[in-house]
């Protein structure tokens, strides 16, 4: 080996950091992946956190992004055990009279769910669908000038706007719903602008490759990517809580799957002091409070298509799903938040012993929240699934200050490595060229605080070791 233990070290191994591993090490350097947990995997993890033989996913549980992600696209992931089920309704979301419209891998399925926006939402989402190829990998990277300039400034075009504003296509409400349920995953006021582009970019998942979720848990996901790097002769030490630099053996590059805070207290000393200025005022976003539940059976949805949903959304008009969404960024708290309801046991029976099922949920609350949102969670549940309660055997809740102890990238519970608004959207963390790169010439950054942001995706880590390859290793590494 030459005079470096190590060509590149990554730290942290959640999706982003297994991905600047795999990348590093497919170009035949030497990578070791060190996490300070007992296994990999970040907020791709998956226990028994209420009773023996149900098992529930820790952080992410629904993955658009992953089945669509251009970066897993080129890895071998079913040959390493992972398998997306899909089923079959990709998202539901009902209304207070038992209806409920749809989100589906089908657009006429979808538009037939939206009782009068049916040839709007056609029209709307076919153009999208059809140039989303052309211009995802410059929706889900760095800011640069676009391939193809027509389809990139149609996307934008629908995208900048506010999530409130892109609502006015629509007449009904129905339609109006449901896009405020896939919007709010922005985890910002629906009044921000760009709120518009993160529900396009989940719809277009939804209609090219569903919203699957991985059969055992999410934990599948990061056992297939470990397994992999594993297989191109990467090396991890799991257990390994890295403080500073001293811990660490030496290396050409340094790739860090944390977040600006983390980085500042382990290299920060290491930075110009603009650089560290600029780190020092990113912005976090919301939080979130979570439930897990172990069910005596089914949840009973009186809209029959929630029953066969992978994902719920629980919050009625997009009146209501607007008002609390603005809410929480004044550090309050509504009776009726939009609950992210998901049942993987609906389509994959081995989260649940044999006639019973999982079910797992959140809400967004103000960021560090330490108050309790169980009851109005389930309160929204009953409201769409009278008798829910009758059927939990037991519980188990997070809220932003546990998310924090369990992984320190959530800072007062973001599971987004810092808001992804238009301030942050492209410029995540700092304001340069290229975000992933510091002030310090062979230490990057590759966590969900830079661009394209939150999701399970890898593209943080690939584009992060992809910029470490061309710089320190004069390696061009293979495009997606």
């Amino acid at each position: 080996m030459s005079r470096h233990d190590y060509d590149a070290i990554v730290v942290g191994a959640g999706p982003n950091g297994l991905s600047a591993a795999i990348t590093l090490q497919r170009e035949g350097l030497s990578v070791l992946l060190v996490e300070s947990k007992s296994t990999v995997g970040g907020g791709l993890r998956t226990a028994e956190r209420t009773l023996p033989g149900f098992k529930h996913d820790i952080c992410s549980a629904i993955h658009p992004l992953a089945a669509d992600s251009p970066f897993f696209r080129t890895l071998p992931l079913r040959e390493f055990g992972l398998e997306f089920v899909h089923p079959e309704i990709a998202a539901a979301h009902p209304f207070d009279d038992g209806t409920a419209a749809i989100l589906n891998r089908s657009i006429p399925e979808t538009a037939a769910s939206l009782q009068g926006d049916e040839v709007v939402y056609t029209n709307l989402m076919s153009r999208v669908v059809a140039d989303f190829s052309a211009i995802q990998h410059h929706l889900l990277g760095p800011l640069r000038f676009p391939e193809h300039p027509l389809k990139f400034t149609r996307f934008g075009l629908k995208a900048l706007p506010s999530a409130l504003s892109f609502a006015k296509r629509f007449s009904g409400r129905n339609a109006k719903g449901l896009w405020a349920g896939i919007a709010a995953h922005s985890i910002q006021p629906l009044s921000n602008l760009a709120t518009a582009g993160v529900g396009l970019v989940l719809v277009a998942a939804a209609h090219r490759s569903g919203w699957p979720l991985a059969r055992g848990g999410s934990q599948s996901i990061a056992d297939a990517l470990q397994n992999y790097f594993l297989s191109l002769g990467g090396t991890i030490q799991t257990g390994f809580h890295v403080r500073s630099l001293n811990d660490l053996p030496s290396a050409r590059a340094l790739l860090f799957d944390l977040t600006p805070r983390q980085l500042l207290s382990i290299a920060g000393h290491k930075f110009s002091p603009l650089y560290k200025y600029q780190l020092e005022r990113y912005r976090y976003g919301a939080g979130v409070f979570k439930i897990d539940w172990a069910l005596d059976g089914p949840t009973p949805f009186v809209a029959e298509p929630a029953r066969r949903a992978g994902t719920v959304h629980l919050g009625g008009t997009i009146e209501e799903i607007a008002a609390y969404e603005k809410e929480i960024w004044n550090g309050k708290v509504g009776e009726k938040p939009l609950v992210l309801f998901a049942q993987q046991s609906v389509a994959d029976p081995t989260r649940a012993p044999e006639g019973k099922h999982t079910a797992w949920a959140y809400c967004h609350v103000p960021r560090g929240y330490e108050g309790d949102m169980t009851a109005a969670i389930e309160n929204q549940v009953e409201r769409y699934a009278p008798g829910f309660r009758e059927r939990i055997l037991a519980k188990h809740v997070f809220n932003p200050r546990r998310f924090e102890d369990y992984n320190n990238n959530y800072i007062g519970g973001d599971i987004s490595g810092g808001v992804i608004d238009i301030r942050q959207l492209f410029t995540r963390p700092t304001l340069k060229l290229s975000p992933y790169g510091t002030s310090a010439r062979g230490i990057y950054i590759c966590s969900s605080s830079t661009p394209p942001g939150g999701g399970v995706h890898g593209l943080c880590g690939y584009h992060s070791a992809r910029q470490a390859l061309k710089e320190i290793f004069k390696i061009k590494a293979q495009e997606i």
